[in-house]
This record gives C-alpha cells, structure tokens and sequence, in this order.
C-alpha cells in the first residue's frame, strides 16, 4: 500500500511554469506506475500523464503535450509534473495516483489503487 502527498500548487498567471510534486510513502514505489489526473469545476476527473515504474515510459493527454512533463525520482519516491506556458484551461484540482497491477501505461483512472488528496491549480488570463 501506498499513501500519495501532492504539493506545489498555487495561482499563477496565463504563460507562467508550475512543478507539482507528489511524494510516496512507503517502500514499494517502484513498483507502480504513477499518473497524474485533474478536474476542473463542473467537470470529470480526467486523466493528464503518466510514467511508468522505470521512469522510461511516458503518455500525455493531448491538450498538454509539449507543455507538461512528467518524471519521476525512485530513490525521492517522488512523481513530479512539469507545467510550462499554462493556461486558463488548465485551472483544475490535481491528483496524482498510482497503480501495481499493469505492465502498459493506462488512462483510465479506475486502474489506479492509490491516489493523493490533490492540489489546486489556478491560472488567470
């Protein structure tokens, strides 16, 4: 099992960078991929990147590929992303989750066993 910590988040204007972080407890990190989802007011949870237990692997979702980065550091038990030239659209609460049961990466966020309490992302035009 698995506890999920997020940090980093914050009001921050249209064009400005976000790093959040997502801290792990416990001994067994590696063996989970790690995604990190968000969900605006009025909306779904909705599924945003992931990395895969080596670190090797990486899937976005199309509205932020090129702007966001995922990576992860084992020896940290940290996930982190990456928010570069941020956007109005992106003001979301951001979680980050994990799951033990799959080898591929997967979007769907009932794959995921753990996830954190979220952070709250705000971006103003």
């Amino acid at each position: 099992q698995v506890q999920l910590v997020e940090s980093g988040g914050g009001l921050v204007q249209a064009g400005d960078s976000l790093r959040l972080s997502c801290a792990a407890s416990g001994r067994t990190f590696t063996t989970y991929n790690m995604g990190w989802f968000r969900q605006a007011p009025a909306k779904e949870r909705e599924f945003v990147a992931a990395i895969s237990r080596s670190g090797g692997t990486t899937q976005y979702t199309d509205s932020v590929k090129g702007r966001f980065t995922i990576s992860r550091d084992n020896a940290k038990n940290t996930v982190y992303l990456q928010m570069n030239r941020l956007k109005p659209e992106d003001t979301a609460v951001y979680y980050c989750a994990g799951e033990g049961n799959y080898y591929r990466l997967y979007t769907g966020q009932n794959v995921y066993d753990y996830w954190g309490q979220g952070t709250q992302v705000t971006v103003s035009s």
